[in-house]
Order: structure tokens, then C-alpha cells, then sequence
């Protein structure tokens, strides 16, 4: 069985880090992505995809400390669904991606306003509670 999910887009919000009672930390976020095909008549079309994204632990703090709404990013994580009674009683249903990885694809100056990608290796970390996650950080982006 597998389940992998890989997405590249932009941020449609910054994202927004909560803690459990347990003091674990976890951000939700949204990415969009795009679609763009020709139609039968000729016609360009184009459609956007909102995904919910999920993260947990460290990585969900670097992404609160790095990402802004209009990042370009390449999420890494698996589709998970949901479900939950609302303050209603009402039976409602979600479905995320809960990521185990993350790279920015802007350089840093274009998250500032402008200049090209640069490639930048990525640094692995883990915990023993959690998979590999895979952070793309620069010295670049570390601001001491």
C-alpha cells in the first residue's frame, strides 16, 4: 500500500501555528496549484486546486518562522481524511495532506520581493516520534 502525496504551489495564506496540550506544535496552511489545458474549441483553460496542508512538530514551526502567503513551495506528505461532529452535532469531513517534508522553491530575495531561484541543499532532521523530514534552509535563511 502506498500513500504519497506531492505538491507544488504557492501559499494562499501564511501559516498558523497551534500547540496541543501536550505542547506539540502543529501549522495548517493552504497551497494552490494550477491545471491549464486547451480545450476542445482551442480555448486555454485553467484550473485552481486549494489543498489543505497540515504539519507537525519542528517542521511546522519552521514553516510559521519562513513561509508567507504567495510562497512557492514543494510539499511531501500523505493524503489523510477526517472526520469530527461540529458545535452543531453535525457529522463533518475533511481531507489534508499531512506533510512530512517541505522545500521553499523561492530564494530568499524573492521572498523579499524579487531576484531569481538559487538552489540550495536540503537538510534532513528527525525525532525518533516522527518520519525523515526533509527542510530546505539556507544560511541565507537563518537570520543569525
Amino acid at each position: 500500500m502506498f500513500n504519497k502525496a506531492i505538491l507544488i504551489g504557492r501559499l494562499g495564506r501564511d501559516p498558523e501555528v497551534r500547540y496541543t496540550t501536550s505542547g506539540t506544535a502543529v501549522a495548517d496552511f493552504s497551497v494552490a496549484t494550477n491545471e491549464v489545458w486547451t480545450d476542445q474549441s482551442g480555448e486555454r483553460q485553467e484550473r485552481t486546486e486549494w489543498h489543505r496542508i497540515v504539519v507537525w512538530r519542528r517542521l511546522a514551526e519552521i514553516c510559521e518562522k519562513y513561509l508567507r502567503k504567495g510562497s512557492l513551495v514543494m510539499i511531501e506528505g500523505r493524503i489523510q481524511t477526517r472526520e469530527w461532529d461540529d458545535r452543531d452535532g453535525n457529522r463533518r469531513r475533511t481531507t489534508e495532506i499531512v506533510a512530512l517534508g517541505m522545500k521553499m522553491l523561492d530564494s530568499r530575495t524573492d521572498r523579499m520581493g524579487g531576484g531569481p531561484p538559487a538552489d540550495r541543499p536540503a537538510r534532513r532532521s528527525s525525532t525518533p516520534s516522527q518520519p525523515s523530514q526533509e527542510v530546505e534552509i539556507t544560511d541565507d535563511d537563518i537570520p543569525f
